[in-house]
């Protein structure tokens, strides 16, 4: 088992949720809402608008997300469809935890309000130098303000 950060279109009401959903793929179970320790870039970029977290701790503004507990066959399929380690590369990023909701399946396991914890973050650190000056974003919505609409897979 394995902890995940998602901060864009898998999220609750963003396009590409129901993959975290289908037990094809594996088992994901939603624990909370966090955020990153240290600041990210999330810019929405490229020609379908997808939003990337840019490895770059230290530059943009703290992203807000989900923390999923996924199992081997999940995360195996996460990397597939994140396209890792070519688009996206999974590395740990230091999550704080706003709200638990989820259930863990351990009592030990039992997070605390407010906590601290390491989770997997699909980011990259392979893209064209403009996309640092970007917009930065706090939170990913699809339908966001930004006016940058999502392209999903079945429509490229």
């Amino acid at each position: 088992m394995a902890q995940v950060f998602v901060y864009g279109t898998l999220k609750r009401g963003q396009p590409n949720h129901q993959v975290m959903l289908d037990s094809t793929n594996g088992t994901a179970a939603f624990w909370g809402r966090g955020r990153t320790v240290e600041p990210y870039p999330l810019v929405i970029a490229g020609e379908h608008n997808i939003p990337r977290l840019l490895n770059l701790p230290g530059q943009g503004r703290c992203v807000a997300g989900e923390i999923y507990v996924v199992d081997d066959q999940m995360l195996q399929f996460l990397d597939e469809f994140e396209g890792c380690p070519d688009m996206y590369q999974r590395t740990l990023v230091t999550i704080e935890v706003l709200e638990w909701e989820g259930k863990c399946s351990a009592p030990e396991e039992t997070p605390a309000a407010h906590r601290i914890v390491q989770c997997f973050v699909y980011s990259t650190a392979t893209y064209p130098p403009e996309w640092v000056h970007l917009p930065y974003h706090e939170n990913y919505d699809s339908q966001g303000k930004h006016g940058l609409r999502y392209n999903p897979r079945e429509n490229r």
